[in-house]
């Protein structure tokens, strides 16, 4: 399989504080600089904006390669450089060293309104778009109504998209990258502008990309959509990047790397041995929870001398520490109080319709009641988002759902007596 992007050494640098090099001069940068200098002269007269400038490298000797027809996902905390990479690639802005190499049209949708005039109309900007990707006439008109379908603005085709709002915007502007048929297609968080069903979509759309040999490069913070969507990841931190990491290995690190006091495992005792912890929803691994699906929390723990009045357990807590509940192991079976010596999956589920959308710490406990507590010192704590039931809330989509739980039975409303 050939390589159709090939990033070799790539580093690219910012100088923070001081002006950057232009080959012209706009007047607003006139003002600018006319301003600069009126705030200065209130400042210290030894003070000059050069010596507070310093060197930022965004990314830093960056390599890697991709293959035609992969989707690889780029993960990382913020700040971690994936805009930038996704920028040089898109030859947005120009790396200050190394070489990048992309065999083929590259299509991308970084951030809402890219490639788009505000100006002109939702038509319009179909045609402008497939010119800049190299297309004539006649192609994008093959594929406009698929376009202007899979976008469902038909009603404001031809209204300006500076009318749009910011969920239109970014049907369109998906709808014309994923549909004029580039080599590779560059999508970066902007699709968490859509709502649940289009982001879906949307997935659904880059999946069918990728079959029919084209590549997908997508960044996300949601490691769910990472995990449906890609083959491989790249995982990126302070500017460097990973090799290219199986996804649920990528997943894995970037989870350490954004969770607060992430556990390193396994979490050795005397009498206990805490080897993993995962929660997973319809058989995969996840890190955040669909409120919709039942979850299963597994934990791997190796008990190495009988142990009595044993309780492993978790709580749930809001984001602010206030308990929402606690299940122990002895609570419906007073057996599991006493443990022999062995290797033991502990496992509960949290059924589904329960936690209301929100963020969650689930902090796992494991002692001898009145005796020890093994975990006393080395709190697990698991941060997690759970996100709202599909079916919940329909009447006022996107608005906070106070408190942390959900009553899952549907209300019925049953007529008594006609009104007069």
């Amino acid at each position: 399989m050939s390589s159709i992007i090939q990033v070799e050494n790539v580093s690219k640098l910012y100088r923070l504080g001081a002006s950057q090099h232009r080959s012209y001069t706009a007047l607003r940068d006139v003002v600018a600089e006319k301003a600069k200098a009126l705030v200065q002269g209130f400042g210290s007269k030894n003070e000059s904006p050069e010596s507070k400038s310093r060197d930022f490298w965004a990314l830093k000797n960056v390599s890697f390669e991709v293959n035609q027809g992969e989707r690889v996902g780029v993960v990382g905390r913020n700040g971690a450089g994936k805009s930038t990479l996704l920028k040089v690639l898109s030859r947005i802005t120009a790396p200050t060293k190394g070489k990048i190499t992309i065999r083929g049209r590259l299509a991308s949708l970084l951030e809402v309104g890219t490639g788009f005039h505000p100006e002109l109309t939702g038509r319009e900007n179909i045609y402008l778009n497939g010119a800049i990707l190299g297309m004539t006439r006649p192609e994008i008109t093959s594929k406009f109504d698929e376009i202007v379908e899979f976008a469902e603005v038909e009603k404001f085709l031809d209204t300006p998209v500076k009318r749009y709002s910011s969920g239109m915007y970014v049907r369109l502007a998906f709808a014309v990258a994923a549909h004029l048929e580039p080599e590779v297609l560059v999508v970066d968080e902007v699709l968490a502008v859509g709502d649940a069903q289009f982001q879906k979509k949307c997935l659904g759309k880059m999946e069918d990309v990728g079959r029919q040999g084209r590549t997908v490069i997508f960044v996300s913070h949601d490691m769910r959509a990472i995990r449906a969507l890609c083959q491989s990841a790249i995982l990126m931190r302070a500017g460097e990047a990973s090799e290219t990491l199986s996804v649920q290995e990528a997943v894995s690190l970037y989870s350490g790397d954004v969770l607060p006091n992430a556990t390193k495992f396994p979490v050795v005792h005397d009498d206990i041995v805490i080897h993993s912890y995962k929660a997973t929803q319809l058989g995969e691994w996840v890190d955040e929870l669909d409120g919709g699906e039942k979850t299963v929390i597994t934990v791997d723990a190796e008990i190495r001398r009988s142990l009595t009045s044993f309780r492993l357990g978790i709580q749930i807590k809001t984001a602010l520490g206030a308990e929402v509940c606690r299940s122990l192991t002895p609570d419906w079976n007073e057996k599991h109080e006493n443990m022999a010596p062995g290797r033991y999956l502990f496992s509960i589920t949290i059924p589904a319709n329960f936690l209301a959308p929100g963020s969650f710490i689930i902090n796992l406990t494991a002692s001898r009641y009145g005796i020890q507590d093994y975990l006393a010192y080395d709190h697990i704590d698991i941060h997690t988002i759970v996100r709202s039931p599909v079916d919940f809330n329909r009447a006022h989509l996107g608005e906070p759902i106070p408190g942390s739980v959900l009553i899952s039975e549907l209300w019925s409303i049953k007529k008594i007596e006609a009104g007069i």
